[in-house]
């Protein structure tokens, strides 16, 4: 299933890691780990945010997706089932 997966950095701690050159390094085993199809940064209500989209095939995948987050940045991390339009009109499909 694809997830989007909302992370929004502690502002203190991810000063700490950019500071100390390590976010780069814990991004970059995040994105080992996820293989995201798509991935953005930005402020979202003034705070750092990644936003992940990727394939869960189980939901016991969403403690080692969500850890980084936790214990690396301590995040507030929110994970959403969506789709792309094609999942949309495949869905749409079955309503009738």
């Amino acid at each position: 299933m694809r997830v989007l997966l909302m992370a929004t950095l502690d502002t203190q701690r991810s000063n700490e890691l950019m500071n100390d050159g390590k976010m780069p390094e814990v991004m970059k085993g995040v994105f080992d780990r996820l293989q995201p199809e798509a991935a953005y940064f930005g402020p979202v209500r003034g705070q750092r945010t990644v936003l992940l989209v990727f394939d869960m095939t189980d939901s016991s995948e969403l403690p080692p997706a969500g850890d980084p987050f936790f214990t690396e940045m301590n995040a507030r991390v929110e994970v959403t089932p969506i789709m792309n339009a094609e999942d949309l009109q495949k869905g749409l499909s079955q309503l009738r």
